[in-house]
């Protein structure tokens, strides 16, 4: 692609995506430069009904927004949210006498540029201005090397993005019909629910085995070490993965010595008292290299690992680092270095740690995941030094993800660490035990960093195992022998972390997109996120089973992985995209075929049914969410079908049984009482909900229409819930006592958990919740008051980012808040979010007292039209000579689109 120096034009148009970005930039371009936002993506298809313009409304075709018909043309328009911008851009445009476009290098920038280039229409010159880091030095270069726009990557991208619409809003619809209302299927999502749905299934299949071995403390010279059973008579002893998970039993063919409770406790009692010699002895040496620089999928795989960071949030705070200049760009699938950063990062070396630790020539690494491309570099700190992480200024969040970096970086020209692998065997009688270490000779990159730990002088404590200088023939008596019973533990569940790696792995979808992908699955209730773990939903069961069923190749990981290279060749201009989508779409074989085709064959209460194994009732998808539904013999010898709605908190994985047995009791003999409160003389209840166990105390009544009632605190097992426990449930909020600063401080249970309170009287309250070793009823004043002093923390457990000020005639502050869904800004019980575009940096007081102010003025309004609604319906029912008027539908018996409520589908 031709290269061109950009010419010094007196009056010069640069456009980015961000304020921040066109901030950081700004201060490098020459003068008579001026640099404009466009906020993201200035265009788009439509999302609903209301964004189709007047001449498309009447077309088969508006709604999903690509004209099958005509070459696949999408339908591009400017949502509302971004006309004011595109006015603003086209008013800066006259000005100019040339117009460079600077958005991101990849994919997704190109499309951006493109855009742009369509709506605004300049008359001036265009260029391209492509930079991987915004530094002085690559804002100078990039000038001295602008380009055309590149219309393969455009193509790459457009196709990307009418596929994804394809798949999302032709199957979608399917699902609404035959699943539940508001349900979404996407060409990346999908595969990544079938991933969590396979792997819950394989743990609900999972039998677990039992097995015994011992474990010996020995010492020599006060040099303590462990030593664990091997064999016994020449015989293996068995361990985990001598068992098969669908059995608990050990494999066939296995031939090792299963040791019961009673064999392991006898053998480690008849050797405590033996003499133990050493049989041999062994050191292995061994060499660890660096790992590569990050790309996209490893900085979100590692601070998931080590700072508990969302893919999305890990993404937002990389992109924020980039466009402050602190670091390149950060959707890259590339671990290469430029010449510039291998010495940037060698120098550090050599000043921070020494010339020793420094790897003898400069390290390169290369790729090794499928489809690997966007060839820029790896994400590495900017510029042609590296600032340490002290030097940067940064904080919170952004100086730990700008640290994960530098070190990651910097360890990658650093020299191998050289250990010795070290093991040791005794016999004891007919026993033999074995002692592994690990000895480090030479940390090396474990100076600077270690993969999966957040502190690498302690990881190399913690890594380094020695045992004592033995000789073979030295004997020992050991200091005890301990008898240890086991249990195999059913697959782990995937983290975001794993899942990342995952898709990675198998090529289903870009580096760039998995953020967006997983946020998809939780929010659309596909999965929830519990203790790092990522865990399906019965509707991801059952929509899993839809698709697994009718659209086998949409949730298959090769057909997707070799999609997403048709799509990578698409880019490099190997592959057509026009005839690539008439081939996936139309024909006998094409999606839009096969849906028409098998629509029919689908059987909506199949298609809501989940049939569990192990279970004697069936698990199906209602409106209001899971339900059991079960059939049982009545009291007059008569079949009756049973149905109990099955707690939130229960998933997939976790119903057995028991479980099954206890809620269907519930609903057919009623509430379990724990006892009768001695303050009320009334019956209290254990009962369950949809939103899980709960105690209540009394029953619903025309006196008491109300009964008190209080949720388990989480990880309460209801089972073995006390009366005691119980009442003091009901008896929150208890007090604890009063505030040196006036006002009373109390515990509670509320929507969100366990909490504290400081009620300052006139309506003034500040909460704080409780950690997870308190305990709502036995927390003590004093500890109240230690989380008190505690920095306040927002939705979600988080800590305001930023604090913006008192406006005036206010009494809270404005505080901002880094949610699931993005920035926020909170003042009292209001949020809003920020607009695409805005950042932590650019937000004012004055902003947000905008945002907040249109957010209750929108809430008003949306009072207001209920209340007319509900108005306008009891006029209706007074009005009975007046029928309801049915929805308009077309000649074809249809329902027209303006009678359709619209939910937006996933696009990936």
């Amino acid at each position: 692609m031709k290269k061109v120096i950009c010419s010094p034009v007196a009056n010069t148009l640069v456009i980015v995506e961000s304020p921040t970005k066109a901030r950081t930039i700004k201060g490098f371009l020459p003068k008579g430069f001026h640099v404009e936002a466009s906020m993201g993506h200035v265009r788009d298809l439509p999302n609903n009904a209301s964004e189709i313009p007047a001449a498309q409304k009447g077309q088969k075709w508006a709604n999903l927004g690509v004209n099958t018909t005509a070459d696949f043309e999408p339908l591009y328009v400017v949502p509302k949210d971004k006309k004011k911008v595109v006015k603003e851009l086209k008013a800066a445009l006259k000005g100019a006498d040339q117009l460079l476009l600077a958005t991101d290098e990849d994919r997704e920038g190109e499309s951006i540029s493109w855009h742009l280039l369509q709506l605004l229409a300049p008359k001036v010159p265009v260029r391209r201005m492509v930079f991987h880091e915004i530094t002085k030095e690559a804002i100078a270069k990039s000038l001295e090397s602008t380009r055309d726009l590149d219309m393969e990557l455009v193509h790459a991208q457009e196709t990307r993005r009418i596929l994804d619409r394809l798949v999302g809003y032709t199957l979608s619809p399917l699902l609404w019909k035959k699943v539940a209302w508001g349900l979404s299927a996407g060409r990346v999502q999908s595969v990544a629910v079938r991933l969590l749905v396979q792997r819950e299934r394989a743990r609900r299949a999972f039998h677990s085995g039992s097995y015994w071995d011992l474990k010996a403390q020995l010492e020599k010279l006060d040099n303590g070490f462990e030593a664990k059973l091997i064999s016994l008579s020449g015989q293996r002893i068995a361990i985990g993965n001598d068992f098969d998970e669908s059995t608990g039993e050990l494999k066939k063919d296995s031939k090792v010595l299963l040791l019961n409770q009673e064999e392991a406790e006898g053998l480690a009692l008849n050797l405590h008292k033996s003499t133990w010699t050493v049989c041999s002895v062994e050191e292995k040496p061994t060499v660890r290299k660096p790992v590569p620089p990050f790309t996209t999928s490893t900085l979100q795989q590692e601070a998931n690992r080590k700072l508990r960071l969302s893919a999305r949030e890990t993404m937002r705070c990389a992109q924020g680092l980039y466009e402050r200049g602190f670091i390149t760009y950060m959707r890259t699938d590339s671990v290469q270095l430029s010449e510039q950063a291998v010495d940037a990062a060698r120098t550090c070396v050599k000043s921070k740690y020494g010339i020793d630790y420094l790897s003898k020539s400069p390290r390169q690494f290369s790729n090794k995941s499928r489809n690997a491309q966007e060839a820029h570099e790896a994400i590495r700190p900017a510029g042609e030094s590296f600032r340490t992480p002290n030097e940067t200024g940064l904080d919170g969040r952004d100086l730990a993800v700008y640290e994960l970096i530098w070190k990651r970086t910097v360890a990658s020209q650093m020299s191998d660490a050289r250990l010795t692998m070290l093991a040791i065997e005794l016999s004891a009688k007919k026993a033999i035990f074995r002692a592994t270490g690990k000895r480090i000779d030479f940390p090396g990159f474990f100076r600077a960093y270690v993969e999966g730990s957040d502190d690498p002088e302690a990881a190399l404590e913690g890594q380094e195992a020695l045992l004592p200088d033995l000789q073979v023939g030295d004997e020992l008596i050991p200091k005890a022998v301990e008898a240890l019973g086991h249990q195999t533990q059913p697959p782990a569940r995937y983290s975001e972390a794993s899942l990342v790696k995952m898709l990675e792995r198998e090529g289903i979808g870009r580096p760039s997109t998995y953020a967006s992908i997983i946020g998809t699955i939780v929010d659309r209730g596909y999965s929830s996120l519990q203790n790092n773990s990522l865990i399906p939903s019965f509707t991801a069961f059952a929509v899993t089973a839809l698709l697994e069923e009718h659209f086998p190749d949409l949730v298959d990981t090769g057909f997707t992985a070799r999609m997403e290279e048709t799509l990578d060749e698409i880019s490099t201009g190997k592959v057509k995209w026009l005839p690539y989508l008439e081939g996936f779409y139309k024909g006998d074989k094409g999606l839009e075929s096969q849906v028409q085709l098998r629509e029919g064959d689908i059987d909506p209460g199949s298609s809501r049914t989940i049939d569990l194994k192990g279970l004697s009732c069936v698990v199906r998808i209602g409106r209001f969410g899971a339900y059991l539904e079960s059939k049982r013999v009545g009291e007059g010898g008569e079949e009756e079908l049973i149905k109990a709605t099955l707690p939130k908190e229960i998933t997939p994985g976790d119903l057995d049984e028991e479980k099954v047995e206890l809620i269907l009791k519930q609903k057919v003999e009623g509430p379990e009482s724990l006892g009768v409160d001695p303050d009320t003389k009334e019956e209290v209840y254990l009962l369950f909900g949809q939103y899980g166990p709960y105690v209540q105390r009394g029953q619903v009544s025309e006196d008491s229409p109300k009964p008190k009632r209080a949720s388990l605190p989480k990880g309460t097992d209801p089972q073995s819930l006390t009366l005691e426990e119980a009442l003091g449930l009901l008896r929150l909020p208890r007090l604890l006592g009063e505030h040196p600063e006036g006002g009373k401080v109390q515990a509670g249970l509320g929507r969100f958990g366990p909490y504290i309170v400081w009620d300052k009287g006139k309506g003034d309250k500040d909460y704080r919740s409780l950690k997870g070793d308190d305990d709502v009823l036995e927390v003590t004043i004093d500890r109240a008051m230690e989380l008190l002093a505690m920095p306040k923390r927002g939705r979600g457990g988080r800590t305001a980012l930023k604090d913006l000020g008192l406006p005036k005639g206010s009494k809270e502050n404005i505080q901002l808040f880094d949610g699931p869904y993005g920035l926020y800004v909170k003042q009292g019980k209001v949020n809003a979010s920020l607009p695409e575009g805005k950042t932590a940096d650019d937000i004012t007081l004055e902003d947000a007292v905008e945002l907040l102010a249109t957010k209750i003025a929108s809430k008003k309004s949306s009072r207001k039209k209920t209340t007319a609604k509900k108005s306008s319906k009891k006029t209706q029912t007074t009005k009975k000579t007046e029928p309801r008027k049915a929805p308009k539908t077309t000649k074809s018996g249809r329902l027209r689109a303006s009678a359709v409520r619209v939910i937006k589908p996933a696009q990936n």
